[in-house]
């Protein structure tokens, strides 16, 4: 084996050297089996799986089927000391021991043992034994031609949908995600059972396979046994997933190096264009399988659409061969007429191939056309099954060849926990979730969205600014500004108007301001409203930039989205209509807003037995940032329960799930009590013990040595609190517990960081700087997430007389990227460059030392 990977590093092909270990094991295995004394025993040894095709890779199993005729029985104590020999001897076998009969019997129960006999071949004993096996396993007695394709298809169906039925999974299964080997060789079992033949290349009837699909054939399967040989080799076991740090290592081999494009991602994408090729080949044949098995019998059902296109049962075609050709402004109508017609199932496999062979008749002169410009736009416009069409598009080769600006994204990679998608396919998952909130109830779960979507006077800009927003990564500098030049190019190119243009351009530009506000600033500050205002200019901004902000989160991380983060854009949504309502020129007043919040809390509160006069001495020691940041709501039911309080050196703890709308979007926790250090480092210590996550704390200090700090969490699985069994109450009572007993250092939560986590080390980052205006400094950290991150900053704030005034949480996938508003011990903005060189020292020091412990 040494031998063979010193070969491999010096360029030997997998394809070479893993046929030389299949006939060497055949020449072992022969030669153990002539040693044996079998007597007249009728049996055979067969290789099957994928030491049956001949293929044998560094760790695989060797897949063996011993073979009984009549009266073998007495050997059988005879084979376990062969299989217990060939263990001694180095070799890993997975076997099985059968007669014809038993064989036969359970082929016809179970499709995975007749695909393995499929493959058999004998390598010592009656080879007469395995020709009874194939007469009676053959489609004339079991498994029909028909029967087969259908079981198999279900198989493959079952086993793309759990790698998510894509071929851009972050950590891809060489052998059996979509794209990989497994795809192939479905395709070549099924061709064997219906044509007879031993390979894919032996079909010639009917144009099976053109010359093309068998140069990727043969192309990305010999990739792939690259790709699988060197995991095997690198990891020294049988290993087919392509994990992060073996990415890494294979990019190495591979020669790539940094640049532009880190050298995982160049890797990465050679391999997901591979992976595109394949399962786009295997989709064309098992479509051609489907005509020629399921459908042979059946009457054909044919529909005109006009002279180019015509639909054969639910399957557009071109009625000519010719038509790409001599016409090819044909390869955008063929999605259009399938956008407009919701009939349509899909696009013939003969089309397929044709639109394929045609794509390099999309060139410059093509694009400069304004026939074919109108097309594309009217494919954005089209009713039915838009998203659909641009993904056949891209995956047929038209949307990168019609956008090469696109085309460069194609299978580009995001090397990091954050991104689940490859940039062109979480462009194309930005615009279905776009295109979905124009259906009402389509996202139940975001209604806003949804009407806000549907306001939109042109939803195509909205569609074009999707294709553009993340189409500069991967080049260097800021991916935002590169997509906005060529989203400038796009607009002016097809004739969008000069409104129009600006509008997409700001879009592309922008696309990450509104997530960036709304979850790194104080969205309750009229100020911070005020300045989103007066960039976004007017409501037509707002509605897009909002709907195409909400698409984007959703499109990034299944995981990202949840209901406060949802609850901070919409109330950002909201408060900034208001204020370009207002106008620009009349912004709020914040003594307006405390006042208004003031007399609104009063009037909750008088209907409870209070008076204004008490309340405004209650009120006395709070400042104004109490009333802009908190609703008159959760005023009053502070004010209640500390007035309730009769223990007034016990802390007060509430905690309840808010909601909008009727609809909870976190847990809120109130905490009134006496005013010391590491407050806030318990409060996290104990929350992440309930393995509860903060998304936001506003702390308020009082004259009077209280404090009255809010925390807004969530649960692990970024959901508010369910109260069953009486959670809500437990969290009260132990956090009041933690609390009262301030003498004892609470532990910090340590839990296993995940291995992916751990594949990803990026050291924190910080940043300082002070807010003149509210008198105080903003610390921005970001890091990988682990447990007890913000209780390690909360001590070392303590233990540099750091005063905490509020906190942004924000968790992006792994990553976290905090913003802590904090004062020194005189309430002062931090100016003190020793100081702030501490603070960001310490706190790159203890979390990175964490993650790398």
């Amino acid at each position: 084996m040494a031998h063979q990977h010193d070969a491999f590093r010096a360029g030997a092909r997998a394809s070479e050297l893993i046929r030389q270990r299949a006939h060497f094991t055949d020449a072992l295995l022969g030669e153990l089996w002539d040693s044996q004394a079998w007597g007249d025993a009728e049996l055979a040894m067969v290789a099957v799986g994928g030491y049956g095709r001949g293929e044998l890779h560094p760790h695989s199993d060797v897949d063996l089927l011993f073979l009984l005729g009549e009266n073998s029985d007495p050997v059988r104590d005879q084979l376990a000391d062969f299989t217990t020999l060939l263990w001694d001897t180095g070799v890993k076998p997975g076997y099985s021991v059968r007669t014809v009969a038993e064989c036969v019997e359970q082929a016809r129960e179970d499709i995975t043992v007749l695909t393995n006999l499929i493959e058999a071949r004998v390598i010592r004993g009656a080879a007469t034994l395995m020709a009874q096996v194939r007469e009676l396993t053959a489609d004339t007695h079991m498994w029909t031609s028909r029967e087969f394709f259908k079981a198999k298809l279900d198989e493959q169906t079952n086993r793309h949908n759990r790698f998510a039925d894509t071929e851009y999974n972050l950590e891809p299964n060489v052998k059996s995600s979509p794209g990989g080997l497994r795809d192939l060789q479905v395709i070549g079992w099924i061709t064997e059972r219906h044509f007879g033949v031993t390979s894919l290349e032996e079909v010639t009837e009917g144009n099976f396979l053109t010359a093309e699909e068998i140069t990727v054939l043969s192309g990305g399967r010999d990739f792939l046994w690259q790709v699988r040989y060197a995991l095997h080799m690198i990891t020294n076991r049988e290993e087919d997933r392509l994990l992060f740090d073996h990415q890494r290592e294979l990019a190495a081999l591979w020669g790539f190096h940094d640049g532009d494009k880190l050298a995982v991602e160049q890797f990465m994408q050679v391999y997901y264009r591979w992976a595109l090729d394949l399962g786009q080949l295997n989709e064309v044949i098992i479509q051609y399988f489907d005509q020629a098995i399921l459908r042979q019998n059946m009457a054909d059902d044919i529909e005109e659409l006009n002279d180019r296109f015509q639909i054969r049962n639910g399957y557009i075609e071109a009625r000519s061969t010719e038509l790409f050709a001599e016409q090819p402004s044909a390869l955008l109508e063929v999605f259009l007429l399938c956008g407009n017609n919701a009939s349509i199932t899909g696009i013939a496999a003969p089309t397929i191939r044709l639109i394929q062979e045609h794509c390099d008749q999309i060139d410059d002169a093509f694009r400069a056309r304004a026939d074919n410009k109108e097309l594309f736009l009217a494919i954005l416009r089209s009713p039915h099954k838009m998203t659909r069409q641009l993904r056949r598009m891209a995956r047929y080769g038209v949307l990168g060849q019609y956008l090469p600006e696109f085309g460069r994204i194609i299978g580009q990679m995001q090397h990091d926990l954050f991104h689940s998608y490859t940039v062109d396919a979480h462009t194309l998952e930005v615009i279905k979730f776009a295109r979905r909130f124009m259906v009402p109830g389509m996202l139940e779960n975001l209604p806003v969205s949804g009407r806000v979507a549907r306001r939109l006077d042109k939803v195509e800009l909205l569609y074009i600014a999707a294709l553009y927003h993340d189409i500069g990564k991967g080049r260097g500098g800021d991916h935002s500004e590169l997509g906005a030049v060529d989203a400038q190019a796009f607009c002016v190119s097809h004739g969008l108007n000069d409104q129009d243009t600006e509008l997409v351009v700001w879009l592309v530009k922008n696309h990450l301001l509104m997530s960036a506000v709304a979850q790194r600033k104080d969205i309750t500050d009229p100020e911070v409203v005020q300045e989103f205002a007066t960039h976004v200019r007017d409501e037509r901004h707002l509605d897009y930039l909002f709907t195409l902000t909400v698409a984007d989160i959703n499109a990034t991380n299944p995981k990202l989205w949840n209901a406060w983060r949802g609850s901070l854009l919409r109330q950002l949504h909201t408060e900034t209509r208001r204020a370009l309502r207002r106008g620009l020129d009349n912004p709020v007043q914040k003594s307006s807003v405390v006042n208004a919040t003031r007399q609104a809390a009063i009037e909750i509160l008088e209907g409870r037995g209070f008076v204004p006069e008490d309340l405004e001495a209650i009120w006395s020691d709070r400042g104004d940032d109490y009333f802009i940041r908190e609703r008159p709501e959760d005023i009053a039911w502070h004010t209640e329960a500390i007035d309730d309080h009769y223990n007034r050196d016990q802390p007060l703890v509430l905690v309840k799930n808010r909601e909008e709308s009727s609809v909870a979007n976190t847990t809120q926790i109130f905490i009134h009590a006496r005013t010391r250090v590491q407050l806030f480092s318990r409060v996290c210590a104990a929350l992440e013990y309930l393995d509860l996550s903060v998304h936001d704390a506003r702390i308020y200090s009082s004259k009077n040595n209280m404090s009255l700090d809010t925390y807004f969490v969530l649960d692990s699985n970024g959901q508010p609190i369910e109260d069953d069994h009486g959670r809500l109450k437990h969290i009260e009572e132990y956090l009041a517990e933690v609390l009262t007993d301030d003498h004892s250092e609470l532990d910090i939560v340590e839990r296993r960081t995940r291995r992916q986590v751990k594949s990803f080390f990026i050291p924190t980052e910080t940043s300082m700087r002070v807010d003149e205006a509210r008198n105080l400094s903003i610390l921005e950290v970001a890091s990988p997430d682990r447990p007890g991150l913000l209780a390690r900053i909360g001590r070392i704030f303590v233990e540099l007389n750091i005063e905490l005034q509020g906190a942004k949480i924000q968790t992006l996938g792994e990553r976290v990227e905090d913003v802590f508003f904090i004062t020194d011990s005189q309430h002062q903005a931090i100016r003190d460059p020793e100081l702030v060189a501490a603070i960001e020292r310490r706190i790159c020091e203890a979390l990175d030392q964490q993650a790398a412990a």
